[in-house]
């Protein structure tokens, strides 16, 4: 029975002996090693940064005068992208054309509603140019512009809205079928315009801007033709449609003469036609002659 005591006496003892050729050790220093002796894996955490070799080539890549030159480069090319895109933007959108016809001040704006109601005393009519190119609207009260149509359109809906409550018509659906017809109107009239000068090939400055300011006209007579109808009834509607339509074909015929009938001597000389400047001058009044067409249209449902 000695034997096997004496044998699990010699297995321990040299399980639990020291190292050979150093000191005792307590625990084993593991985290350095990713794998035990057990083969099994033992995460380990290094707090440290990237070795010391990594560093002179990220200083390199940053210093490189190549480097450098590829990333102004880079950077030049985008900043002439943006201006490219910028320009196309400018092109399709005419932002700056449009700032033009709202170059407007106080000066102008009374002095143009003056000749809107009041056409028959205005003498000159010619728009005025410098350097071939037209003068701000609010340095030539003969300019067109759209801030009077646009503030012009939206007191009309304010006035037809006004209208309808007085009535006890209103609602926001015969509101907003008010606002769309005036709209499509003059989107109609506009297309009608640009399609006319087009097949007549009338070669003018006039723009599409310009055939919306001059449509948009006819709202200031509206709206002088519906407070009139709203303050003297049937009667007062009616005076003040003959006084708004009269005064409102005079100007258009005036001021599109400056901008149609001009070209009518030089296009008869190059095609030798008379029918084409008369068909033209038919337009301009046909033009004129269908503002108090829509003015009715758009106004005698609002006055009862």
């Amino acid at each position: 029975m000695d034997l096997p005591h004496q044998g699990y006496r010699a297995s321990k003892q040299r399980g639990r002996a020291a190292p050979m050729g150093g000191e005792s050790v307590l625990f084993d220093d593991t985290s350095t090693s990713a794998v035990n002796t057990q083969g099994y894996y033992t995460p380990g955490y290094n707090m440290a940064g990237p070795p010391n070799d990594m560093q002179p080539g990220v200083n390199n890549l940053f210093a490189d005068p190549m480097a450098n030159a590829a990333m102004m480069y880079g950077s030049s090319l985008a900043n002439q992208g943006k201006d490219m895109v910028g320009k196309e933007i400018s092109r399709f959108m005419a932002v700056n054309k449009l700032k033009y016809f709202f170059a407007v001040d106080t000066r102008y704006v009374l002095k143009k509603l003056m000749i809107l109601m009041f056409p028959y005393t205005h003498q000159d009519w010619e728009v005025r140019y410098h350097r071939d190119t037209p003068l701000p609207p609010r340095q030539d009260v003969n300019a067109p512009d759209l801030y009077i149509p646009t503030m012009a359109f939206i007191t009309y809906i304010l006035l037809a809205g006004m209208a309808l409550g007085i009535q006890k018509r209103f609602s926001p659906e015969v509101l907003g079928l008010c606002a769309s017809t005036a709209l499509v109107w003059v989107i109609i009239e506009v297309l009608v315009m640009l399609l006319s000068l087009y097949l007549l090939t009338v070669h003018s400055d006039l723009s599409t801007f310009d055939l919306l300011a001059y449509s948009g006209y006819k709202y200031v007579g509206m709206i002088f033709t519906l407070l009139c109808g709203l303050l003297f009834g049937s009667d007062g509607y009616f005076v003040a449609l003959a006084w708004s339509s009269c005064a409102l074909m005079f100007f258009i015929v005036r001021s599109l003469k400056m901008k149609i009938l001009t070209s009518l001597a030089s296009d008869s000389m190059s095609t030798g036609s008379s029918a084409k400047p008369q068909v033209r001058m038919y337009m301009t009044v046909a033009t004129a002659i269908f503002q108090p067409v829509i003015i009715y249209w758009l106004t005698s449902h609002l006055v009862r």
